[in-house]
This record gives C-alpha cells, structure tokens and sequence, in this order.
C-alpha cells in the first residue's frame, strides 16, 4: 500500500525503513530542508537494525513537500511528538483526501487537533483519524539515516475519530501492522491508552537527581525500581479509573503487566523491559526541562488525563502532583499551557455532547 510518514525522529525513521522493508511504498515528509537534500543525496535510503541484523531500505520519496507526501497514500502515518501536532495539522489539512487515514501512535487525543485543523481548512473530505496508546516501535536513531529496532508492538489498541468510520480506519491501519490492531473505541478511549504520560512523569521526576547528576543515565534500569513502580502503578491506576468512569471497557493495558514475566501479554509483548534496557539505547543525556518526557508526556499527557477526569468528578492526585512537580522544575503552569478539553476547544459538550461529537464527527 501507499504510506506517507510524517517527521523526522526516532519513530518516523522507524515506520518509514520498517514499512519499506516491508513491501510498501513509502515517502517521508520533514521539514528540515537541508536533511531532506542530504537524505536524497544519500539515496533515500534507510538502514533498520533490529535483532536479525542490518537492512537497507528505499523510500519511493524524501520531501518537504507534504502535499506530494500524502498525495494518494492510503495511509499518513504521524508519530511526531504531540507539541509538534498543531503545526503539523495545519499544513496537512488542506491536502487530505477521500478515504485517506491518519493515524497518531500516539497522540494525547491529537486527533482532534487534525481533524480540527481540516474542518478550519474547510477541507469536507471523508478523513478518518485513529491514535494508539504507544509508539509501534522501541527505537532509537543511531545516524541520521539509520535506525535500530529493539522491540516490535504486539497488541496495538486503536481509537477511531469519527467512531462511525471505524471499520474502515482499522481495515486501512491493519494492513500497515498485520495482526496487531485492537479496536478499542473511540478516539478518547485511545488516547486513554497512552503509556508515555503514566510511565515516563515518574521515571524522570522521581529520578531527577540522578539524571542530573550523571552524563547519562538510564531511567529504564537503575531508574525503575519498587518504589517508583508502586507509584507507576497507582497513577495507571487513576487513569484506568478515569477510563472505567467515562464507560470504556476492558482490556484497559495496565502498564503493571509490562513488566510482567507473565499474565495478560502488553503492546510490546513478553520481555520487552529487559530488552529495552539490555539495548543500551536508553542510558543517555535527559534535560529536564527540554526532554519530551517532560514537554509531552509530563506537561500534556497528565493536564490531558485530569481533564478527562474532571468529566466524571473522577480523582487523579498523584497526576496533579506530578504536573505542580514537572510545572516547578520547568517555571510554568502546566495546567495552563498543557492540553486539555478547554485547550481543544471542547469546554462546552457535556458528556454527552462529546460521546455524539465522538461518534458522528464535526458537523460540515
């Protein structure tokens, strides 16, 4: 099929080499002109290593283009840090097209920032829009046109915008991730499944000393131990409950069973915490106040989740303790530059607004 990928870090490399290697026509959009040139000269071409050693794939085109990107991909596929969403909607909204899909892994319910951005475009094509809870890739770059894979997502749950396209969305993204797509609802029960705001706040706040204190420093590994994972697990809890008070069901992937040597298999399947760490990927330089753990996961995934909460009247101390903790390391209120349904231009739908919004999309 035809794929666009959207960006130029860890998880764009990642999809871009991973879905040519895979028999897909691929084109990659950034911005960054001199990388794109560079990229070209190179041969648009990029190296994936992963456990069964190095590959070299070819993408059909590089650009900057994103029209050109997009144009007749079935598939546009932006793992782009969800600071970078806004801008990147806005060039994309006018572009989209019939039947195409956008899929956000993940998005801190960034999908309604792209489909936002297309109805201000005044663009009424028929778009679908789909975020998970996790990027499908433990990755990191090694070059700027090579990538090394350490793990592979195994269970991939999927929240569709607007929910009555949903059969189409997932058919579209399956083909892309074979066997892995879960549906899970709609586009606010995926964002609900977002991993990186409950596992990354802890790691960095609870080991900020250490991070900086050393040059590098691996929160995965001397970072993770049984204290922080009990309050890992007690904020999952929180989200969980917020998810179980909007009226989602389960499987709601607690992140308890990403660490589990057994039990109910998480998206990156079996051992993915100790091959991440035994990668050595992680060990690395954290500014804290720069990092995405902090602007993204921190700062917009926790305001993000007690926004949802406060739908339902619905606790989330420890979320709100790590926002005034992260907002203090940083100087900013993050509950006022975060993401929330305020943010988002959803302050006015009441519960039942929002579920009919969810599933029937924007009015045109």
């Amino acid at each position: 099929m035809k794929i666009a990928v959207l960006g130029g870090g860890n998880g764009s490399f990642a999809a871009a080499g991973d879905f040519a290697l895979g028999g897909h026509e691929v084109r990659l959009w950034r911005r960054d002109a001199d990388a794109v040139a560079q990229h070209r000269a190179a041969g648009s071409t990029i190296v994936v290593k992963d456990v069964n050693g190095r590959h070299e794939a070819r993408l059909a085109l590089v650009t900057t283009d994103i029209g050109d990107a997009i144009s007749g991909a079935e598939l546009i596929l932006c793992p782009a840090p969800a600071f970078a969403q806004a801008d990147i909607a806005r060039l994309l909204a006018p572009h989209l097209a019939d039947g195409q899909v956008v899929f956000l892994p993940p998005a801190t319910f960034g999908t309604m920032i792209f489909a936002a951005a297309a109805r201000e475009a005044r663009n009424e094509a028929s778009v679908s829009y789909a975020e998970t809870g996790t990027l499908p890739w433990l990755t990191r770059k090694h070059a700027p046109f090579e990538v090394a894979i350490t793990i592979r997502a195994k269970r991939l749950p999927v929240g569709v915008f607007p929910l009555k396209t949903a059969e189409h969305a997932l058919a579209v993204i399956g083909r892309a991730f074979p066997g892995v797509i879960e549906p899970c609802g709609d586009a606010l029960s995926g964002a609900l499944m977002n991993a990186g705001c409950i596992i990354h706040p802890p790691l960095i706040v609870m080991n900020a000393g250490p991070i900086e204190h050393f040059e590098r420093w691996d929160i995965h590994k001397e970072g993770t131990q049984p204290s922080i994972r009990r309050v890992t697990d007690a904020l999952d809890a929180e989200r969980i409950a917020v998810r179980e008070a909007l009226g989602y069901g389960a499987p709601h992937f607690p992140l308890a069973h990403h660490y589990a040597k057994e039990g109910e298999i998480w998206m990156y399947g079996r051992g993915s915490h100790d091959r991440l760490t035994d990668s050595g990927d992680w060990r690395e330089q954290l500014v804290l106040t720069q990092h995405r753990y902090m602007r993204e996961d921190l700062r917009l995934g926790l305001s993000f989740l007690i926004s949802a909460a406060e739908l339902t009247g619905t606790p989330t101390p420890l979320a709100r303790a790590f926002l005034a903790i992260g907002g203090a390391i940083c100087g900013e209120d993050f509950m006022a530059t975060g993401r929330t349904l305020a943010s988002l231009g959803l302050a006015g739908l009441d519960r039942t607004a929002l579920q009919a919004l969810l599933r029937d999309g924007f009015a045109q």
